[in-house]
């Protein structure tokens, strides 16, 4: 069973968040969902900071605008200690990239003609498709779990994928679909 975040639950201290946050940024690869995955498992599987459903709707809320793995992080920090841990996370969660990205440029425009490099760079493409491919299976498991919900993943997978949707236009249609089927509930009652 989740644990839901209450006024009795320990304060999560700001170096905690800015030590796990910058140890997701340093060992997380493969961009978007892979880094979703990696800040879940920490936050809400290992250490539950906050509930799935209060994960998942800070997931939603990151698609809308820019990189949504590092608006998931400002989330994850907002929630836990306001606007001071939402910026820390999110500070936190870059530092390690822009030290690693500031190093290796340095390095690639000194040495940017080793066909090693190369090579190495076109080998981790596979990886990060896997790590997708899981991260998006394992909150499939969780969320869709029932026929109705996993019609409308699929429907929004196809929309997507295969017809070229925006993400913005499935989050809106999805938003649509959950407020008519709310009316829908309500009116039985």
């Amino acid at each position: 069973m989740e644990k839901e975040i209450t006024m009795d639950a320990p304060r999560v201290t700001l170096l905690q968040i800015a030590g796990t946050f910058f140890m997701i940024g340093a060992t997380g690869f493969g961009g978007g969902m892979a880094i979703v995955a990696l800040i879940e498992r920490r936050c809400v599987l290992e250490k539950k900071w906050l509930g799935h459903d209060e994960f998942m709707h800070g997931l939603a809320f990151g698609q809308i605008l820019g990189p949504f793995s590092l608006n998931t992080a400002t989330f994850v920090g907002y929630y836990l200690r306001g606007s001071l841990g939402g910026i820390l996370a999110a500070a936190s969660f870059i530092a390690p990239s822009f030290l690693l990205i500031t190093g290796l440029s340095y390095l690639y425009f000194r040495f940017n003609e080793v066909p090693e490099l190369k090579s190495a760079l076109l080998g981790s493409n596979p990886v990060v498709i896997a790590l997708i491919v899981v991260a998006g299976i394992g909150m499939a498991r969780r969320k869709a779990a029932g026929l109705e919900t996993a019609a409308v993943a699929a429907a929004a997978f196809a929309a997507s994928a295969l017809f070229g949707v925006s993400a913005l236009t499935v989050l809106v249609l999805a938003g649509c679909w959950g407020i008519w089927k709310g009316w829908i509930a309500g009116r039985a009652r």
